[in-house]
């Protein structure tokens, strides 16, 4: 990524002060105390707010975080090399924002959003303030409209709704990233022609990449370009090598950008990828301003942390235009211990979590969805019926065999039922594996989940499932699209459509059946 000039940063954020500049009075000004690892105590700014934008020398910028009687601490969003002992610093009687626009989009940020990618600065006029009281019950409306992810074990039974809040939860290198890449990757589908044509209202994306590497967010760029999702994208990086207070603020920073979009009537998905990250930034610089540590040193207001960050999700009222903002938190968990402070704290905020079994990973399933512990308390309101209706018995299927598999490797004897149920779990379980970045249409996965939960793959040996599932979806996109379109356009299954859908099924099991054997 570009870096920006110390003059250009000081020239971006001295135009978000434009028209906030008060008369320096004797309260205005203040003389730096001490400072060191981004953390600077200053004396005299009697009027400072919370979370107020404060001007250092040499371009150097913070925020008023500690409040105290005889001074406040800031913590700073530049190098503290360039702040020292007796400097002379200035309110700015604004509170921390950032620009937001339709320009944002295409766009990789930084969390005071100035761009880091090389292509010039992005026109806004408006500037929200990164911290926002979350809207009311009386604002909201429940959840209703699905978003679609494009995998087939999240939509068949982890569905997220539009507005929701669902956390992805799971050791580090489990898949956490890949979903979310695949979720956004797939909202493509609601900015095509197709999609308006059927009501379906476009979904903007914003990414939050929270202490990671700048190597590995320049990657998810790249990917984003190629599969032509930067178009309705935005990036917020706050990398590994940026200061502490940069990652705090990253998450609000893309809050913020989402709801300019569902403020305006528009669906808005922020990625915050990830909060573990910034549960240590704010523990860092917490520690750093003398606040009392709690369990785990943690600071006694970290779940406030993430509560006002996610509160702010929501699905609006119809008189404040419908938009929403839907939240994917991705949480990683050290050796599966979901029952850490952290991991318990969001679990209990969010409408449900995906967890991402290292065991399953290790074992091929991609994505490694545990479907025993994962839940979504909400998005099955905006399920889509047709898949409601088919994927209803897949959850129970998934569990029974779980269950059984265990009984399984002791190559006892089983009776027929049991078999039967390990036969089904086995090639369901294969039928939803599915690689990254190649998320489904919803229509294709209904008929395809349709063919696992209705026994037509139980006859099917296990390493050709896949083969089977691929050659399937080709038949019907070429001489059974009217099925698939039929699903798409009233999101439902007529028995009707049920019995032609059945019929293609048989016939093609059974022609598959023979090629094998032929094979054999």
């Amino acid at each position: 990524m570009a870096e920006v000039r110390p003059d250009e940063i000081s020239a971006i954020l001295r135009k978000q002060l434009s028209g906030f500049e008060s008369d320096i009075d004797i309260y205005d000004v203040g003389t730096v105390l001490q400072v060191g690892d981004s953390v600077a105590r200053v004396y005299g700014l009697t009027h400072c707010m919370a979370g107020e934008l404060i001007e250092f020398p040499n371009d150097v910028f913070g925020m008023a975080l500690n409040l105290e009687e005889d001074n406040v601490g800031c913590v700073l969003f530049g190098e503290s090399l360039n702040v020292h002992e007796g400097d002379t610093v200035k309110r700015t009687g604004r509170v921390i924002s950032i620009p937001v626009s339709d320009a944002v989009l295409g766009r990789v940020i930084d969390p005071l959003g100035r761009p880091i990618d090389g292509r010039g600065v992005i026109e806004a006029d408006r500037y929200f303030p990164i911290e926002r009281k979350a809207l009311g019950v009386i604002q909201r409306q429940p959840v209703k409209e699905p978003l679609q992810t494009g995998l087939k074990a999240i939509d068949s039974m982890i569905p997220i709704g539009r507005g929701q809040r669902e956390l992805i939860i799971g050791d580090r290198q489990t898949g956490k990233t890949a979903i979310a890449l695949d979720t956004i990757i797939n909202q493509r589908n609601t900015h095509t022609e197709e999609a308006k044509r059927r009501g379906i209202q476009p979904v903007y994306c914003i990414y939050v990449a929270i202490g990671q590497k700048g190597s590995t967010v320049a990657q998810v760029y790249a990917k984003l370009q190629e599969e032509g999702a930067m178009p309705y994208t935005t990036i917020i990086a706050a990398n590994a090598n940026d200061p502490a207070p940069m990652q705090y603020i990253a998450p609000y920073s893309g809050a913020t950008i989402g709801e300019y979009f569902r403020d305006n009537g528009r669906h808005a998905l922020v990625v915050y990828d990830d909060l573990s990250k910034q549960a240590s930034a704010y523990r860092e610089i917490s520690l750093l301003l003398r606040r009392p540590p709690g369990r785990e040193a943690y600071p006694g207001d970290v779940f406030y942390l993430h509560s006002r960050l996610l509160e702010r999700a929501s699905k609006l009222s119809d008189e404040l235009g419908g938009g929403s903002l839907t939240a994917l938190p991705i949480i990683e968990t050290q050796a599966g211990d979901v029952a850490a402070y952290i991991p318990t704290n969001v679990i209990s905020i969010t409408d449900g979590q995906i967890y991402l079994e290292p065991s399953l990973f290790n074992a091929g399933q991609r994505p490694a969805v545990n479907v025993g512990i994962s839940v979504s308390r909400v998005g099955g309101y905006a399920q889509v019926k047709a898949m409601r209706k088919i994927a209803g018995s897949l959850r129970l299927d998934l569990a029974q065999y779980r269950e059984l598999e265990a009984f399984a490797k002791f190559g006892s004897d089983l009776d027929k039922t049991t078999q039967h149920l390990l036969r089904r779990g086995a090639r369901l379980m294969e039928l939803l594996k599915q690689p990254q970045y190649l998320p489904m249409p919803v229509e294709e996965q209904i008929v395809s989940i349709y063919s696992g939960v209705k026994g037509y793959l139980d006859e099917i040996p296990v390493e050709h499932v896949q083969r089977f599932e691929m050659e399937f979806l080709e038949l019907m996109r070429n001489r059974h699209r009217k099925i698939l379109e039929t699903i798409a356009d009233t999101r439902e299954i007529s028995e009707t459509l049920q019995a032609e859908l059945e019929t293609v099924l048989r016939e093609f099991a059974a022609s598959f059946k023979i090629s094998l054997n032929s094979e054999a």
